[in-house]
């Protein structure tokens, strides 16, 4: 087993000897031989001490640790990674094709397989790289994930065109890697059925983050008036509809996004009139709108995927939340959140404290939300808790 060699200045390694699993570019010294973007490398620190097995990168993240101990990096390396990712969805009760067949399979830092993303519907397994070391391997991922999974995954499908570093020039094409459509693109959720479109869709085709969260609002839904801002396919707006809600209003600006949440609402509540939906900017709808809601939802997309434009991104969501705070009713709840990464749970909530002030409104803090026991956390990469929320109650 010998891995080209990438050598750390004095002192650099002292966060991957906490196992963080990221080796920064300025923090290296020099490189045996020039590796091909996405080799497994073995990173040792200034005294030529073994620390760990990753795959090289370009850019400021320039290794990914996948690895703190001496072993191969072969098949078998990543059937027990998988294996240990699937026996922890099954121990929660995730794989369970009546209920809830829709869950996230492997969470990359989260799960020590950085860089990948597998979410499943049904019997499909989609498959992110962002790394172009994953990228390489993924015939091996796809053969070893079904291998583990058994009849519970027959096909997987690699969506990867828009997640790789564009530098790397891989020119990666989505596409089943095993099986093929199973005509199943119907996911099942919490009892709540969902139609995917994992060929065309964002992400995967679903956000899968979110379901501990749409539970919840369910529980304070009944008789409210529910405005769910950003809705993409409506999940939040037929768990409202789920758990009494007077109306419900979904507001996306892309109308294919308003297409799929009417057809998600059909597929389990048909003919209901207490669901209308409306492709408009989420500002404008906001501006215009009366204070007929006493329930609203704030998700939007990540307003920041790098720290350059932090600024701008809580300027986002001070100025969306304030919005929100002038038009909610009295007593009624704001379930309002951030996917950004970039932005730390204290910087969100001081956003959110900012445009509360602002408003004048007397609010509390009743929930603080996070993402879902199928997105954990590695505790040596805080990096990877990139979904927050709150739930206020507003006077």
């Amino acid at each position: 087993m010998s891995y080209i060699k990438i050598q750390l200045k004095p002192g650099k390694e002292e966060s991957l000897k906490r196992f963080h699993p990221w080796v920064f570019s300025g923090a290296i010294d020099r490189v045996q031989e020039q590796p091909q973007e996405g080799d497994v490398v073995e990173v040792i620190d200034s005294k030529g001490k073994f620390i760990g097995y990753g795959h090289c990168q370009i850019g400021s993240i320039a290794v990914r640790i996948l690895t703190f101990e001496q072993e191969l990096i072969d098949f078998n390396f990543w059937k027990k990674r998988l294996q240990v990712a699937f026996e922890l969805r099954k121990g929660l009760g995730l794989v369970d094709g009546e209920r809830n067949n829709t869950y996230r399979l492997v969470h990359g830092e989260g799960d020590y397989l950085p860089g990948l993303i597998i979410d499943v519907y049904g019997q499909t397994a989609v498959m992110q790289a962002h790394a172009p070391g994953m990228h390489f391997v993924r015939e091996e991922l796809a053969k070893a994930l079904v291998e583990v999974a058994g009849a519970d995954i027959q096909n997987v499908y690699y969506k990867s065109e828009t997640t790789l570093p564009y530098k790397a020039d891989l020119g990666a094409e989505n596409g089943y890697l095993i099986g093929g459509d199973d005509h199943c693109d119907i996911a099942i959720e919490n009892g709540l059925k969902f139609h995917v479109d994992w060929l065309k869709g964002q992400k995967t085709g679903f956000f899968v983050d979110q379901r501990e969260n749409r539970s919840l609002l369910e529980k304070y839904s009944n008789g409210r008036s529910v405005l769910n801002m950003f809705c993409y396919t409506g999940g939040f707006s037929f768990y409202a509809m789920r758990g009494g809600a007077k109306v419900v209003h979904s507001v996306d600006s892309s109308a294919k996004a308003i297409d799929l949440t009417n057809k998600n609402v059909e597929l389990n509540f048909p003919e209901d009139k207490r669901h209308e939906a409306y492709a408009e900017d989420a500002f404008k709808y906001l501006d215009r709108m009366g204070d007929q809601y006493d329930l609203i939802i704030l998700d939007p997309p990540a307003f920041a995927k790098h720290r350059k434009v932090l600024k701008n991104a809580l300027q986002g969501y001070r100025k969306l939340n304030a919005k929100a705070f002038e038009k909610i009713k009295s007593g009624g709840l704001l379930f309002t959140f951030s996917c950004s990464q970039v932005v730390t749970k204290e910087e969100f909530r001081l956003a959110v404290f900012s445009a509360a002030a602002a408003s004048g409104r007397r609010v509390r803090i009743i929930h603080q939300m996070t993402q879902p026991i199928d997105h954990p956390i590695n505790i040596y990469h805080p990096e990877g808790e990139y979904l927050k929320g709150l739930v206020l109650y507003v006077e």
